[in-house]
């Protein structure tokens, strides 16, 4: 099927880019402890968030058509559990658990994107695990279960620093499920610091969708509203957003027909089947999201180490220019210098005359002391002062004209002040030179082509077949990037 090749050869091609021309920058400069690609290479990825009780196992269980994960009342499983297809497995089988990995095994293997999370410690890895389930519902996608958020708990509690292993999940994500029932509505302290401070700094807004679980223990409509009208009252606080986020309904009918409740007022439940669905379908688009967000991963990352390549080489430049109009003034001082030690010697009478071997030597041996009087305590004096001038002030090295430019180079900002106080400039300019046209080179050719591909992806039909001389979608994304290769045009240079 053309569409389905599109779209694998189009996530293939941006890996690539990034493996090629973002990673060996980001490795060198401290951007990126791992390799980019890593976290982006594997399947699409959900993410699912919420209260212990909030029905994360159960909804699990059904998406995957078997009961997978334990489910109960109280905390049953404080892992954090990836669930994935296993591909060697027969899909005649029942539905189970085909294989089972502990923590260090996900950690270290390179073909899974986890290996940001080995900072996280020993305690993590013992709480972190994998399931491969041959579950039909996992052929493109695999879900991350996580431990229930709780009120009172910390991180000594825990072991290890929950709120950070969200937010490096919730990265990898391209679909967050955030989970809360009719008993708890967002008041959870877990759940208030994960939605204040956690996820809104480490994934976008888009990619996180709000469920009201549990709504068949409602006891009617009017409890539902109420419910409803809390969540939305806490989530506008939390979020600190003036419009109410779309807040999905939901209920597991296999739980609702074994309730033991059964009261008349119920029947509304009925009307609210389709949100069940409804979530089905968002989670089974991920694949779709992945490549939006894969799009979006390497504009952010080549937005920013294109800033951060600006402002080296930019420092770099301004620092060259200091040491050639130095270096002239130390010349033209030493040859005064020489010549004035000349002219004395000659006019006291220690010297035969100007052009007397002796003089020239003399005038030679000046005008070198003076060089390198000048080398090692003016020049080096105004170079410190240049140096902590830029320092201090190293918002000057690039222009911030929007306020896209602006929180691109407030990511970096940072990092270009840590490299240049290191180095103080000692790095080669042509290198720079060469990484800065890589970069920018994905940065405006190749995001733009990307873009491009995916509006055409957009408009193909399941079955379209593929044009007979049209190239694929990563064969566009290639040729632009190589026709921008060293010999063609570059970016203009930084001044």
């Amino acid at each position: 099927m053309y569409r389905e090749n599109y779209i694998n050869s189009l996530r293939a091609e941006m890996v690539a880019m990034v493996e090629k021309n973002l990673t060996p920058v980001a490795k060198q400069y401290g951007y990126s402890e791992v390799p980019l690609e890593s976290t982006i290479k594997w399947r699409p990825m959900v993410l699912i968030l919420g209260n212990y009780s909030s029905g994360k196992s159960t909804l699990i269980n059904e998406f995957l058509g078997a009961d997978i994960q334990a489910i109960g009342q109280a905390p049953t499983d404080d892992s954090f559990t990836i669930i994935t297809y296993d591909d060697a497995a027969d899909d005649d089988q029942e539905i189970q658990v085909t294989q089972e990995r502990d923590g260090k095994f996900l950690l270290n293997d390179p073909d899974y994107p986890f290996e940001i999370l080995k900072k996280h410690g020993q305690r993590f890895s013992a709480h972190f695990r994998l399931k491969k389930v041959n579950s039909p519902f996992l052929k493109n996608l695999a879900l991350i279960d996580t431990p229930g958020m709780l009120d009172s708990i910390t991180e000594r509690d825990r072991g290890y620093d929950y709120q950070e292993v969200i937010g490096d999940l919730a990265q990898l994500a391209d679909l967050v499920l955030v989970l809360f029932d009719p008993h708890k509505a967002g008041t959870v302290r877990e759940s208030h610091t994960s939605l204040r401070e956690t996820i809104t700094t480490r994934t976008f807004e888009d990619r996180v969708l709000f469920v009201l679980n549990r709504i068949d223990e409602c006891a009617s409509l009017s409890d539902l509203l109420q419910v409803y009208g809390t969540l939305c009252w806490n989530l506008s606080q939390i979020t600190g957003r003036k419009d109410i986020p779309s807040i999905l309904l939901t209920y597991s009918s296999r739980a609702a027909k074994n309730s033991t409740n059964h009261d008349e007022d119920r029947g509304f439940l009925y009307n609210l089947e389709n949100q069940r669905q409804k979530l089905k379908n968002s989670v089974l688009d991920a694949p779709r999201y992945r490549l939006d967000n894969l799009a979006t991963f390497v504009e952010t990352h080549a937005e920013r180490l294109d800033h951060f390549l600006e402002a080296i080489l930019s420092y770099r430049k301004r620092l060259r220019r200091f040491n050639i109009r130095f270096g002239v003034m130390g010349v033209v001082i030493s040859l005064i210098a020489g010549t004035a030690a000349v002219f004395t010697g000659v006019s006291a009478g220690f010297l035969g005359g100007f052009y007397d071997p002796l003089a020239i030597g003399a005038g030679s041996v000046a005008a070198c002391l003076c060089m390198v009087f000048w080398m090692f305590l003016p020049m080096k004096y105004f170079k410190s002062v240049f140096h902590r001038n830029y320092l201090k002030n190293i918002d000057r090295l690039i222009s911030i004209e929007t306020q896209t430019r602006k929180d691109s180079w407030q990511a970096v900002r940072e990092l270009a002040y840590k490299y240049i106080k290191k180095t103080n400039g000692r790095f080669s300019l042509r290198n720079v030179k060469q990484q800065y046209t890589d970069v920018h080179q994905v940065f405006i050719e190749g995001t733009r082509e990307i873009r491009k591909a995916l509006n055409e992806l957009s408009n193909l039909k399941f079955n379209e077949t593929a044009p007979a001389e049209e190239p694929a979608g990563a064969e566009v994304i290639e040729n632009s990037v190589q026709s921008q290769a060293p010999g063609h045009s570059t970016p203009t240079s930084v001044s």
